[in-house]
């Protein structure tokens, strides 16, 4: 069967399902059904969401920050109560901030329609004790709950943290075996990789990563006898040097997926796949740990991929995984996967005696996909990639959620003018010396990058007074100032700074090729405002139809994004993925 056989065959399943979902559409409530019935269908989308408990008693003004904190310097009095949205102006004594909240899996039709909704178990729930299986999510980390289809394209993986609804600051928590004793945060918690299949049946597993930060996005590898998940996180929320439990538990990690209930499980030590170092590009070592804060993974032909695209370490770009050891180390740094590649059957060999020396997980693994960026993170202004799609071979889209600058009353003018913002379209050129990937143009009309919409139903529609913001420390925040602004100062920025959101980039994506030479890819936007936590913002999902064999310098004409789906009052919207049973480009 040809590709364009394939894709046909595929819309018209595809059409010959949509009467099926509309009459089982009515079928179902908002949770799980019974083992024999369905409730994701192939070819539908499915989006993850969180909705924030709006309950003023989850802060009190005054109380201590981060809760039960103990370290020296590091303890702070909580500026507003629990208030949505203005309780994540917390952010201003607490750079950790954070509450954990709801997961909800929408089933919607590539048109926008809701379906049926999913709520994660969680502890909100009756008959959802503290040893029950559940997860949470943290409101608001927006690169959290990602969701990958498997290999087999049966399940869907997600990743969030083992704790009640309304915990604080779990996104910066250690992690149960793995303790950084420079860290703010007190507790632990384990964070906890989800699959769910066609009936809504949840299965979870604990694990030892990502200390001090958040897991981001799981794939599950479950095809050609392998029973594999990867993983892609950020690690670290203390000094340097960090420990080596910390080293060993960022970026690119793998797991073996558990059957028994999460209060069974004892998970060990993590289990790093991949690791990057600058080193490799000939730059000067620096926090090693934050190298591989990767937020997007993917996996195509037999490749497992990952995107960087934040902080002050490392380099934003697009990384691959190579098993053999052999493509990256022979290419300082920059590389091409090599023919007939495979995914990783096992945890990455390093040299433990080398660990803390500069090199992290020496010998290092991954490298940079030829064409990306190489320039490191501290010397790059406009490179944030988050999410990965193959259309084919020679077809990469990127997204990229923009620097998220809320700066100042230009803060709108700012987000518009980024020029990488959107959604790259890349293409590989066998024709260069030698061969490598090129940025065909990227993908913005009607995004409306820096357009401020309001949200309604009580969201503040306004600007926020900055001439009354003095705030310390021990001081409360009652003009709900922006934590953009230096603590214990008097703030000179104009008076203004709006609360409405604009879009300002693209985080999640997914895509279908179609059987008329086109793609259509879905995608979660990002957000700036002058609120106190950008990742606050409600959100959007959006989609585009683009010429597959276009190759640039400039987009089709008439291309542009239309909205599918908008977050309300205290929801944003996270991961996008197409339904357990669809079969797509990647499988």
């Amino acid at each position: 069967m040809t590709t364009g056989q394939a894709c046909k065959q595929f819309r018209t399943y595809l059409w010959a399902t949509a009467v099926v979902l509309v009459l089982a559409a009515a079928l179902f409530s908002y949770g799980e059904v019974s083992a024999d019935e369905n409730f994701f269908f192939p070819g539908n989308l499915v989006v993850s969401r969180s909705v924030y408990d709006n309950n003023p008693d989850n802060i009190q003004v005054g109380m201590t920050l981060p809760p039960n904190c103990t370290l020296a310097g590091s303890c702070s009095a909580a500026t507003n109560d629990g208030t949505y949205p203005t309780v994540f102006n917390n952010a201003l004594a607490d750079a950790s901030f954070g509450i954990t909240s709801k997961i909800f899996l929408d089933q919607i039709t590539t048109n926008g329609a809701l379906i049926n909704s999913l709520e994660v178990p969680n502890s909100f729930q009756n008959g959802v004790p503290t040893t029950k299986d559940q997860m949470v999510t943290s409101f608001s980390s927006k690169s959290e709950i990602a969701l990958n289809l498997s290999t087999d394209a049966g399940y869907l993986t997600f990743m969030g943290y083992l704790a009640p609804i309304d915990a604080i600051d779990v996104s910066n928590s250690n992690t149960a075996a793995v303790v950084d004793p420079t860290n703010p945060m007190p507790g632990s918690n384990y964070r906890v990789v989800a699959s769910v299949d066609a009936h809504g049946k949840f299965r979870f597993t604990l694990t030892n990563a990502y200390s001090g930060n958040n897991g981001r996005a799981a794939i599950w590898n479950n095809t050609l006898g392998a029973n594999l998940i990867y993983m892609a996180g950020n690690a670290g929320n203390g000094a340097n040097p960090q420990p080596t439990g910390i080293v060993l538990g960022a970026g690119a990690q793998i797991l073996t997926p558990e059957i028994e209930a999460i209060a069974a499980q004892s998970p060990g030590l993590p289990t790093p796949v991949g690791s990057f170092n600058i080193t490799q590009l000939g730059d000067t070592a620096d926090k090693i740990g934050k190298d591989t804060n990767f937020r997007g993974l993917t996996i195509f032909n037999g490749v497992l991929y990952y995107t960087k695209g934040s902080g002050g370490n490392g380099v934003n770009t697009v990384y691959f995984v190579d098993p053999t050891g052999t493509v990256c180390t022979d290419t300082n740094g920059i590389g091409l996967p090599a023919a007939g590649a495979t995914l990783p059957s096992g945890p990455l060999a390093y040299d433990a005696a080398t660990l803390n020396a500069g090199k992290g997980l020496d010998p290092n693994n991954m490298c940079v996909l030829r064409g990306f960026n190489t320039v490191i993170a501290k010397n790059t202004t406009n490179i944030f990639p988050f999410g990965i799609w193959f259309a084919d071979a020679n077809t990469l889209y990127v997204a990229d959620e923009g620097d998220g600058y809320a700066g100042g009353l230009d803060l709108y003018s700012h987000a518009g003018a980024q020029q990488l913002a959107g959604l790259q379209k890349w293409v590989f050129d066998s024709t260069l010396s030698p061969p490598q990937w090129k940025l065909a143009y990227t993908l913005r009309a009607g995004l409306g990058l820096g357009s401020a919409y309001a949200i309604g139903n009580g969201y503040p529609d306004g600007n926020l007074n900055l001439a009354t913001c003095i705030v310390a420390k021990s001081q409360p925040n009652p003009n709900n100032c922006p934590v953009s602004k230096t603590l214990g100062a008097s703030f000179t920025a104009p008076d203004g700074l709006p609360w409405d959101p604009a879009t300002d980039g693209l985080r999640n994506i997914t895509g279908v090729v179609n059987g008329d030479g086109t793609v259509t890819i879905y995608a979660i936007t990002s957000t700036v405002s002058g609120s106190g936590d950008q990742g606050a913002d409600p959100n959007r999902l959006v989609a585009i139809t683009d010429s597959l064999s276009a190759a640039g310098p400039n987009p089709p004409a008439g291309e542009s994004f239309t909205t599918l789906k908008s977050a309300g009052y205290g929801e944003v919207l996270r991961g996008v993925s197409f339904a357990p049973g669809t079969w797509s480009a990647g499988h």
